[in-house]
């Protein structure tokens, strides 16, 4: 049994089944929770994954009720199913909430957590808490595992998916996507992420479109890409229709799961510079080696909780693997047009120190002999020949 709600968790759910798949040598069926991606691998699912994609304390508390309701329908659903393993990915308060119910009505489930609870940036009383739920920690970065070990529970450094994303694309994906595109070889391209996720578009679309219109009239030629969640599909397109220079859409819509990811990471590939959300994008758009700010805004309410429980000083990926702030980050009242687009033109006259720092972070997730799905389908197989012993 999987449970992913949001469209990363969603991808990674994908690639683990293919990975399980290879690696098992029993016949294998999943069930549970996943988007569009973990449907196309054959999981039945039991609910929209959409019903538990709700993000932040604003948004999270209009759906309380569904949210719970679905809650306990996932709970009842393993207990009636007993799966071998429950993989709850990323949501990490869905998720344990989930797995506490399922340790006590199937316990002879075994428990996987994939991408650990932040432990390092707040809340490190989490491991511990983790430690009294999962039989198994999967992480997506080698400094993780220390905090979950020391506190008693197992966990598998097994590296971030991006990586082995980027390693099967085209050295010359780009350039060709700009071909296709009729963009002109010396035309500058800003790319341009707003999320995918309705409450992040609703906020950073106008911020952004503003940055959009400064730059047209001070790069000359300027054209924009901007690549298209099919859960958000309607509000971009809306917003960026107005824009005063070339807008190439991006769309997931009629594609297979592998050509939209593909078209995307060429996107990032074929743009001089990026405007992107806070998030996986981030660490996407780096893997391509492309100099970026990132600009976000969440609820005042939120912002209230974040700054007085987190203790990193930046949320963007590359910064925190690096250890200094490589990325600009314009969070808050700083998102707004004309300082995103000062920006944008500093970052794109001055990239080098970015550049080294992408290189930097990758460097770090070391050349694993596997790749991520492999490595994590391994933590699940082990897990579950654990609980068997």
């Amino acid at each position: 049994m999987l449970v992913a709600g949001e469209s990363s968790g969603d991808r990674l759910g994908a690639a683990l089944m293919r990975a399980l798949r290879d690696e098992s040598e029993r016949e294998i069926r999943f069930s549970g929770v996943g988007g569009a991606m973990m449907r196309a691998e054959g999981l039945e699912t039991i609910f929209p994954a959409e019903d538990i994609a709700v993000m932040g304390f604003a948004e999270v508390v209009p759906h309380i009720p569904r949210v719970l309701r679905r809650l306990r329908q996932a709970a009842a659903f393993a207990a009636q199913h007993r799966p071998d393993a429950l993989v709850t990915i990323d949501a990490q308060v869905f998720s344990a909430m989930l797995a506490k119910r399922v340790k006590r009505r199937a316990p002879d489930t075994a428990l996987v957590q994939y991408v650990a609870p932040t432990v390092w940036a707040w809340k490190p009383w989490r491991a511990a808490a983790a430690a009294k739920i999962y039989d198994r920690m999967l992480t997506l970065f080698p400094f993780e595992p220390p905090y979950f070990e020391r506190a008693g529970l197992t966990a598998d450094y097994v590296g971030h998916p991006v990586a082995e994303r980027v390693a099967s694309m085209p050295e010359d994906a780009g350039a060709a996507l700009r071909v296709e595109l009729g963009i002109a070889p010396k035309a500058p391209v800003l790319l341009v992420a707003p999320g995918s996720r309705q409450s992040e578009v609703s906020r950073l679309m106008v911020p952004f479109g503003e940055a959009v219109a400064a730059l047209a009239g001070r790069l000359q030629g300027l054209e924009v890409i901007v690549p298209v969640a099919a859960s958000v599909a309607g509000p971009v397109e809306e917003a960026a229709a107005d824009w005063p220079v070339p807008v190439h859409l991006l769309r997931a819509q009629d594609l297979s799961t592998d050509e939209a990811e593909r078209r995307k990471f060429a996107g990032f590939g074929a743009a001089d510079v990026a405007l992107v959300a806070s998030g996986t994008v981030a660490l996407e758009v780096a893997a391509m080696r492309t100099p970026m700010i990132v600009g976000y805004r969440v609820p005042k309410s939120t912002e209230f909780l974040v700054r007085r429980l987190v203790k990193v000083r930046s949320f963007t990926l590359v910064n925190l693997i690096v250890g200094r702030k490589a990325v600009p980050e314009l969070l808050q009242e700083r998102c707004t047009g004309p300082r995103l687009a000062d920006a944008l033109l500093a970052v794109l006259a001055d990239n080098a120190d970015q550049r080294a720092a992408f290189d930097e972070a990758f460097a770090s997730f070391g050349d694993e002999a596997a790749p991520p799905s492999v490595r994590a389908a391994r933590g699940v197989l082990s897990a579950i020949a654990r609980k068997e012993q």
